[in-house]
């Protein structure tokens, strides 16, 4: 028997549900996965997706149809350009000052975790950025208080990351941006909440969360920030190319594309963003309330900064962690185990994620400290 066939008997037989907690890749909707299988033999005359032109009537109609659906979800002003790019978020830790520094010295960055730190580090190779203010020195643990934070004085732009998965941090209102265009990374919590794009110069977003799977990042920008990009900026980074070739400057991720307006047309079937947010910070809380109604459990980031989208915790050892894990994972409870930066557990409860998942991941805290509290 083949290894498929053994997985198939296997996936057959066994009638637990599987509830995948990754904080990325994450996990998929059962109804964007239904569609795939059926759209992957004959999405278009006979062919698969993978297989056609990117420059056919059908792909450009569909593109069109994405952007469209991405525009309306999230309420995206006209005066923004929405790009579909090659590559992942740290594509644009270079792509940001390379288009939007405009022969400016300096931009401001602020760090929170692990992703801005990158941020800020990559921007090093094309300016002196400037550190509005940093929270490592308090193990990322709480944003800093904005009386904390220095600003540039020429800084064209404020960067920062609207929600860390890895540490558990995220703002729930934008951060101040001192007459300068906001910069925000929001890969880990696009769709999960309503944006003021009043107060954004530009937003990026990686898929492999809300949007799909990797491979393809979403960048929407103000149009009137166009055509600014350094001499030196790769044809592959220019936001101008994109723009004017309808993210068709050459082949795309053809396939990320189309599964990335497929979680965008399910998540419609959701509401509008006040109802995405509703729904995640329903969802967070479960979790986040059993945590703090036990001495068994720890969240170490203040209650004021916490991610409802990535729940970062631990136990009183890691043999605890360990066996947790484990446990978890037999009742398909899967991916739960932190990141290697901060261990420990890691709960990522994205758009795709059921309420019958957090459900069951309460229940099997609760078991789980009863048996072991």
């Amino acid at each position: 028997m083949t290894s498929q066939k053994m997985n198939q008997k296997t996936k057959t037989s066994n009638e637990q549900k599987t509830y995948n907690f990754g904080a990325g890749p994450a996990c998929l909707p059962e109804q964007v996965l239904t569609q795939i299988r059926e759209d992957i033999p004959d999405w278009y005359d006979g062919m698969s997706i993978m297989e056609i032109s990117h420059r056919l009537p059908a792909f450009m109609d569909l593109a069109q149809t994405i952007e469209a659906d991405l525009r309306h979800l999230l309420r995206i002003p006209d005066d923004f350009a929405v790009l579909f790019m090659h590559g992942g978020a740290r594509s644009q830790f270079s792509a940001v000052p390379l288009n939007l520094l405009d022969q400016a010295q300096t931009a401001d960055y602020l760090d929170t975790g692990v992703w801005s730190e990158m941020a800020f580090n990559e921007a090093k190779k094309y300016c002196k950025p400037n550190e509005v203010a940093s929270a490592k020195s308090n193990g990322y643990t709480r944003i800093p208080d904005e009386k904390e934070w220095s600003y540039s004085e020429k800084g064209l732009y404020f960067h920062y990351t609207d929600n860390e998965t890895i540490q558990g941090l995220e703002f729930h209102t934008a951060p101040k941006r001192q007459n300068k265009w906001l910069i925000a990374d929001m890969t880990s919590n696009i769709l999960t909440k309503p944006i003021d794009f009043n107060q954004y110069g530009l937003i990026y977003a990686s898929a492999q969360k809300n949007l799909g799977i990797a491979g393809i990042t979403v960048v929407i920008v103000r149009k009137e920030l166009l055509g600014k990009a350094h001499p030196m900026t790769p044809s592959m980074l220019d936001y101008s190319i994109y723009h004017q070739s309808q993210s068709l400057f050459n082949t795309p991720p053809m396939f990320c594309w189309y599964v990335l307006g497929l979680m965008v047309k399910w998540t419609q079937t959701l509401g509008d963003c006040e109802a995405l947010k509703r729904l995640c910070e329903q969802k967070s809380s479960l979790i986040y309330d059993v945590i703090d109604s036990s001495d068994f459990y720890h969240n170490p980031v203040n209650k004021q900064h916490r991610s409802r989208i990535n729940i970062p915790f631990r136990l009183p050892n890691e043999t605890l962690e360990s066996q947790f894990i484990q446990q978890a994972h037999s009742l398909g409870l899967k991916q739960l185990k932190g990141h290697k930066i901060v261990g420990g557990i890691r709960a990522s409860v994205y758009n795709a994620m059921p309420m019958q998942g957090v459900n069951a991941l309460v229940n099997f805290m609760q078991d789980f400290q009863k048996k072991h509290g």
